[in-house]
């Protein structure tokens, strides 16, 4: 009797598995009953002992069923996963007590009792989410202020890009160089030209209109396509022998990621324009790609330099000893390598680039985030904002989650640790 409380044990595993259920059946049903009924078991208790009791009980109960090797594959896998000390089963418990807590009225207000139907905001009678709000403003989220005769032009665009990065796909090797070289220097100008217009007999589209989730997607982008090349031959540049050029790209990579994003963006808006000379105008979109292009670069440097110092110096040696040059050498042994490296890092830099597009508010360009605090400002839709900001929010992780989620399948692809 003496061991059965002190220490679990096989002899005994029966009583310890029915005590130990017992007592985490018993902290669960507490946490279920107080959390939809109110209703709470141990309330005669003082209010701090009560509010801790199912964690206390809980802790106990999986204590009790905590024997190795018992023999139940199912018991063994529970303390192995979740149960392999006191501290793992406080979290367990802190975790599982959590979502029965609060997962239910998040659901409540994101669902159940929220509103879908409707054209205004008398229609949301609920005490849920009023999504109505993002229904009626959908299309000025997606497009911003953009005529809605001309929208098919961004549709268009868009697919295009879309069509170039699946065709490299499926392509053949040797016609993939060519379609790269068309998607960093001829798409860009050819997707600009249809958006804003002006030629072909489209109507020019001044880039004030631009807005929503469309312009999060062309910042997105243009400077995801611009910056890694720049980058990587900045990190180049920072491992050359040449004085020069080495501390020209230190200089330039240490001056901008010293500086905030947002100083950077105002610096486009407001005091670059006044360094042109007179009659020169640079509109304020292409600015601002720019710079948040030459921000990202900088970081998107050190990423890959990173990945140059991981190669041993026998990759270099190899390829010399192949009488191979300096960009031959580069294009064909070092950066391949290097690249599959920090494909982490590459990524990471690249949801860092798209999270930040909502910046550009600041100088007045309104992406989703932008079109969301406008929406909310309308006197016919005060306070909407959180359903805005939801859906934002949501937008954002469906496009980073999608990011990662190829970054990880090109890492496991391109893997040669097998």
């Amino acid at each position: 009797m003496r061991n059965l409380l002190i220490k679990p044990n096989k002899e005994n595993l029966k009583t310890f598995v029915i005590v130990g259920s017992f007592l985490i059946f018993i902290s669960f049903i507490d946490v279920l009953f107080n959390t939809f009924f109110e209703i709470n078991f141990t309330g005669f208790f003082p209010s701090k002992i009560s509010f801790f009791a199912p964690l206390i009980l809980g802790t106990a109960g999986l204590y009790l069923i905590r024997i190795e090797f018992s023999g139940n594959k199912l018991l063994d896998r529970v303390n192995a996963n979740f149960n392999s000390s006191n501290f793992n089963a406080i979290l367990t418990l802190l975790v599982i007590f959590a979502l029965i807590k609060y997962v239910p009225p998040v659901l409540n207000w994101f669902i159940f009792d929220a509103d879908f139907i409707g054209n205004s905001k008398d229609d949301c009678t609920s005490e849920g989410a009023c999504w109505v709000f993002v229904k009626v403003w959908l299309n000025r989220f997606v497009y911003g202020m953009y005529p809605d005769t001309e929208q098919w032009r961004i549709n268009s665009a868009f697919i295009m890009l879309f069509l170039l990065v699946g065709a490299a796909f499926f392509v053949p090797e040797k016609f993939k160089k060519y379609l790269l070289f068309f998607l960093l220097f001829v798409y860009p100008i050819i997707g600009l030209k249809l958006i804003s217009g002006g030629d072909f007999g489209l109507k020019y589209v001044e880039t004030g209109a631009w807005g929503g989730l469309s312009l999060t997607f062309i910042v997105s982008a243009f400077a995801l396509i611009l910056c890694f090349p720049i980058g990587m031959f900045l990190a180049l540049g920072r491992r050359s022998n040449l004085p020069a050029i080495k501390y020209t790209s230190i200089g330039f990579i240490e001056l901008w990621r010293g500086v905030p994003l947002i100083t950077v963006l105002f610096m486009s808006a407001v005091m670059f324009p006044m360094f042109l000379p007179d009659g020169t105008y640079v509109d304020k979109l292409i600015r601002v790609l720019i710079a948040i292009t030459l921000f990202e670069a900088a970081y998107m440097a050190e990423v890959i330099r990173g990945g140059l110092q991981a190669l041993p110096k026998g990759q270099y040696e190899a390829a010399k000893s192949l009488g191979m040059g300096y960009w031959r050498m580069h294009f064909l042994i070092i950066l391949p390598q290097a690249l599959k490296l920090v494909i982490p890092g590459i990524a990471n830099t690249f949801l860092a680039l798209v999270k930040d597009t909502p910046l550009i508010f600041v100088v007045g360009l309104l992406e989703l985030a932008g079109m969301v605090n406008l929406a909310k400002t309308n006197p016919k839709w005060l306070g909407m904002a959180m359903e805005g900001y939801v859906f934002a929010g949501l937008v954002f992780w469906i496009i980073c989650y999608a990011m990662s989620r190829y970054s990880q399948n090109l890492e496991r692809k391109l893997s040669t640790e097998r």
